[in-house]
């Protein structure tokens, strides 16, 4: 099976506050399904914050790169058999987030 990493940019969850509890309930269910499918690996929401970026020499500033100016609002690990799996799963988080969802493919890991 191979990992993806579904993932969505702060800021394109724009719901309105009195909706958020319904929100985060399709939200678990989604999480739930998963892990009862058996392709759940990790994910979570992360705070809005700039990621500090440690350079080869230790160096420490407030990221992200220069060229970017997304900031990563949440992701979704799941392990699935093809990119059309991961493509599915996507868009059942994408309902119930209410937001679109990007899809990346990990690097194949033969220690993983």
């Amino acid at each position: 099976m191979t990992r993806y990493l579904i993932s969505f940019d702060d800021g394109t969850m724009n719901i309105p506050e009195d909706e958020l509890p319904e929100v985060s309930e399709a939200s678990i269910e989604v999480v739930r399904e998963a892990q009862d499918a058996g392709v759940w690996v990790f994910g979570g929401g992360l705070e809005s914050q700039r990621a500090s970026v440690v350079g080869t020499d230790g160096t420490v500033t407030d990221g992200p790169y220069p060229e970017t100016k997304a900031v990563l609002g949440g992701f979704s690990i799941i392990d699935v058999p093809s990119r059309e799996d991961a493509l599915k799963w996507a868009a059942k988080i994408a309902a119930a987030c209410r937001c679109a969802q990007e899809v990346r493919e990990f690097m194949a890991d033969p220690t993983a």
